[in-house]
């Protein structure tokens, strides 16, 4: 990495690095064959991320948090991604979103999720309305002091049943030069609700132990008091989390490039054929040289964007690039280490056939790579629209 970390930046990172390898790692495989976390090693994770001060670290100290700034929540977010989402998922950051929440849901819900007590999870996903926000249908009609919901959201995902939903529904439509446009809302809804219905989700190829969850609502009424934020503003609190959602993503890429590179290189200087190493092979060493030089630039671009999100002058494209090209380098990287593996990067007895199929997801979630490349060039055309 061509940064300099603090001295505070490094003890993290070190006390992370012996928490993953001794606390997590130990435990990847088995966790992606069963597609679950036992109850009890989720609890010690937990427990001991507690214990340590991992848990919440995104969120101010003032109400329980670690108070740590994006980078340091980079370089926090690179090293655990270095193994599976359902392990280090039980070292929760919590949505900050939450730092939304008023009066009586401060108690209810912010402080029970720093504390550990209660797990929320983030519903904005429909079968229908992916990274389309605006096209979703979940709805929420106002009926005195009360909301009534109907719909559905899918792929939300958590390593454990939720105890509470922060739920994005439109409440109402607004006039634009470019005609209608939904006015989304933000509610915090228990999991006990009537007429909230929980179900899990269809297993993934990738982050097998990491669940994706399916919300439906069916006449759930919920009080106007349950509104996380303003009403009608939703949009704009979904829009905030998502844009450093994707540098979380981002740097979860770089930490499992750095894994799959030094397998690569450790195995490309022992590994022999024809009389010598393979690394010195140019076919071995010019992908060893690829990779190095994705993980720098991936490392760069998402230390940029955090360091701009400090300052309070991130922009959406910055968020954009980082993921874009973190996630798609990634891939990259997964394959080069198959191929420099060959037929053993395949077999479940490595990380690396696991990593693989994990790193796939990163160029999915939290918007496609698509979404993402509009977000870039629709930046660029801007400054020429009449």
């Amino acid at each position: 990495m061509n940064y300099t970390l603090t001295a505070e930046q490094d003890m993290i990172v070190r006390s992370l690095r012996a928490f993953r390898e001794q606390e997590l790692e130990p435990y990847e495989a088995e966790v992606d064959r069963t597609g679950e976390v036992p109850e009890e090693l989720g609890q010690r994770i937990k427990a001991r991320a507690l214990e340590m001060g991992f848990y919440a670290p995104n969120l101010p100290e003032e109400v329980g948090g670690g108070g740590l700034d994006y980078k340091t929540l980079a370089l926090f977010e690179r090293e655990l991604g270095k193994t599976s989402w359902g392990l280090h998922g039980y070292i929760h950051r919590p949505s900050e979103i939450l730092m939304a929440c008023e009066g009586d849901q401060i108690e209810d819900y912010l402080l029970p999720c720093v504390s550990g007590e209660k797990k929320e999870v983030f519903a904005l996903t429909e079968p229908g309305a992916g990274s389309d926000i605006l096209s979703m249908a979940t709805k929420a009609v106002r009926d005195g002091k009360d909301f009534i919901i109907n719909g559905s959201k899918h792929f939300i995902s958590s390593p454990v049943i939720p105890d509470f939903a922060i739920l994005f529904a439109w409440t109402g439509v607004q006039e634009t030069k470019k005609g209608e446009r939904k006015l989304v809302t933000a509610f915090l809804i228990d999991r006990d609700t009537p007429g909230f219905d929980i179900q899990r989700g269809p297993r993934c190829a990738a982050q097998r132990a990491y669940h994706t969850w399916q919300l439906s609502f069916s006449q759930c009424r919920v009080h106007e008091r349950q509104i996380l934020g303003q009403e009608g503003q939703g949009f704009d609190l979904a829009d905030k989390w998502l844009r450093m959602g994707r540098i979380w993503v981002a740097a979860a890429a770089c930490g499992k490039m750095e894994r799959l590179l030094e397998l690569a290189t450790r195995y490309a200087a022992e590994r022999k054929q024809f009389g010598q190493t393979i690394g010195k092979f140019q076919g071995t060493s010019f992908k060893l040289a690829d990779m190095a030089t994705d993980l720098q630039a991936s490392d760069l671009l998402v230390m940029h964007a955090a360091d701009k999100a400090d300052e309070g002058i991130m922009t959406p494209e910055d968020a954009a690039m980082a993921k874009l090209f973190a996630s798609e380098a990634v891939g990259r990287v997964a394959d080069h280490t198959i191929q420099i593996y060959g037929g053993m990067g395949l077999m479940e007895e490595l990380p690396i056939e696991r990593l693989w199929r994990d790193a796939r997801l990163d160029r999915i979630w939290d918007g496609t790579s698509e979404i993402q490349r509009h977000i870039i060039s629709r930046s660029l055309l801007r400054q020429y629209e009449s």
